[in-house]
């Protein structure tokens, strides 16, 4: 296993070397079908990354769904979030980021089913903290429980032009709310958005739903469209031509550990369903509507400190120092990741300086301070 993780160290610094500068927006000339040659070691061969079709009657070829070339027919988009077909009223309106506890007396987590991507980060100490994003909620009368934002959380939110629900918020972060649009617990307007359930204690039963989410967005005057310049955040693949990552060099990756040390979770993969299952505290991971299952998963190593003489941490998201990785089918590429501007959206790259494309389906983001990036075991 300690092999595993320097293997894990010297590929990430590796891939930042050939990295460095690199970095550019794909074009849908250029992405698919094209193989994606990297080269991790001058020593070894090529790794290519294919895209193999599979048998599909309505498929006239290879395409790759555009951010901003989004098809819509027979009231269904593409989401912003997944790539998947999802009613038009649904996709077209701002996604709810809503930050949720990972204490073991706050599971399950309700609602996290729903998400088409998670964000995953230390907070404090070593406790983690998620922020789901999802835009299929209107059944939902309860989601969470709801905790307090962290600075960076909040620049996660603005990538995908999402409404961010959250319950306070530290010291240092209070400033940068300002800079999205949020629905606060413990202001105002909390007693509209939350409520307190009588099966938990404090601090882990507050909880949100689609009326009070609602109803909170109107009082605030909140748009649910989004901003007319949104573009969208990832790349996806035409599902009948899935990114398949395969050569000499490649990664296997049927258990992905981001090396967490409280919670300890990993994910495994199920070739059955072609998903990622996750797992922690020593069991598998469950949603209040079921295991928690991913397409694909991605590992941000982000620099990383305190805030003055505490346990908060302070995470450097706007500057690629270290790379990670992208996970789907199995399999792991290392990757480079820069951020458009304050903010704008994170962009994540391979060795030749083209952006990654995902598989249609729900993403999962872990974010890993560079100090604990040796505990990253892919196997």
């Amino acid at each position: 296993m300690r092999k595993n993780r320097i293997m894990i160290w010297e590929l990430l610094l590796i891939v930042m070397i050939l990295l460095c500068g690199c970095g550019k927006r794909a074009s849908s000339e250029a992405v698919v079908p094209a193989d994606i040659v990297i080269h991790i070691e001058p020593e070894t061969e090529p790794i290519v990354i294919e895209v193999e079709p599979e048998e599909s009657e309505t498929a006239e070829g290879p395409e790759i769904y555009e951010p901003w070339e989004r098809m819509e027919a027979d009231g269904m988009v593409r989401s912003y979030l997944t790539g998947e077909l999802v009613p038009v009223a649904q996709g077209n309106r701002r996604p709810l980021a809503i930050m949720m506890s990972n204490d073991k007396a706050a599971l399950p987590q309700y609602g996290i089913n729903r998400a088409g991507v998670v964000y995953e980060a230390p907070v404090e100490g070593d406790m983690n903290r998620y922020m789901a994003i999802i835009e299929n909620y209107d059944d939902l009368e309860r989601i969470g429980s709801v905790r307090s934002c962290r600075t960076y959380y909040t620049y996660f939110a603005r990538e995908f032009d999402a409404i961010y629900a959250h319950y306070g918020q530290s010291t240092f972060a209070r400033p940068y709310l300002k800079n999205v649009d949020n629905i606060n617990g413990i202001e105002g307007i909390g007693e509209t958005a939350y409520y307190r359930s009588s099966d938990r204690k404090r601090p882990h039963n507050a909880y949100a739903s689609y009326e009070g989410i609602q109803q909170a967005i109107e009082k605030l005057g909140y748009s649910q469209e989004y901003d007319e310049e949104y573009q969208g955040h990832f790349y996806f693949a035409n599902i009948a031509y899935p990114v398949v990552l395969e050569g000499d060099g490649i990664l296997e990756a049927s258990k992905v550990t981001p090396g967490y040390s409280l919670n300890r979770p990993w994910f495994e993969y199920h070739e059955e369903d072609g998903l990622y299952h996750r797992y922690q505290y020593g069991a598998e991971h469950m949603g209040n509507e079921g295991p928690i299952t991913v397409k694909n998963i991605l590992i941000q190593c982000c620099s990383a400190g305190y805030y003055a003489t505490t346990d908060y941490r302070n995470i450097n998201v706007h500057e690629d120092q270290w790379g990670g990785f992208f996970i789907t089918n199995g399999k792991a590429i290392g990757i480079s990741w820069k951020k458009d501007g304050e903010f704008g959206v994170t962009h994540y790259y391979t060795s030749d300086g083209r952006e990654i494309v995902l598989n249609p389906g729900k993403t999962w983001v872990c974010i890993v301070p560079t100090s604990d990036a040796g505990n990253i075991v892919l196997e």
